[in-house]
């Protein structure tokens, strides 16, 4: 028994326009260079900022998050396991290969306080807010 998508017409025929243009870029720049953009949700509130990247099956040893002139880079390297061990995928649409996502940090930011774990396959990246500084003063009319 052979599993087929519902709507594939052809096997080397993509079915949509989007599948069509991917196979295009693809096989044009090569399949050597596997690359993926991973989903992102970025949140705010009084405190804080936080930065949630989709990215499953991955270690905490796999990221790397570089902080450089206001702009948070974070990347990383999903690789494919090669244990076959009598498997036949007919299909594969996990994303696999290395990415990078680069972020323009308000002014607010506190650098030094950035903080990321890695839990249930979401990166979370917590960036503290400085606190706002109040100048108050009375000024005396004369």
């Amino acid at each position: 028994m052979k599993l087929v998508k519902y709507n594939q017409l052809e096997p080397n025929y993509p079915a949509t326009f989007s599948s069509l243009l991917d196979r295009f870029f693809n096989d044009s720049i090569g399949q050597n260079i596997k690359q993926f953009t991973p989903a992102v949700d970025i949140s705010e509130d009084e405190k804080q900022f936080e930065i949630h990247v989709s990215v499953p099956g991955m270690k905490k040893g796999d990221f790397n998050l570089e902080l450089n002139d206001g702009r948070l880079t974070i990347s990383g390297e999903r690789k494919l396991e090669e244990k076959k061990e009598g498997k036949n995928f007919h299909t594969l649409e996990t994303h696999y290969g290395s990415f990078s996502r680069s972020f323009y940090l308000p002014e607010n930011v506190k650098e030094d306080g950035i903080a990321a774990a890695y839990e249930d396959g979401l990166l979370k990246v917590s960036l503290p807010k400085e606190e706002k500084k109040v100048n108050k003063s009375k000024i005396e009319v004369k």
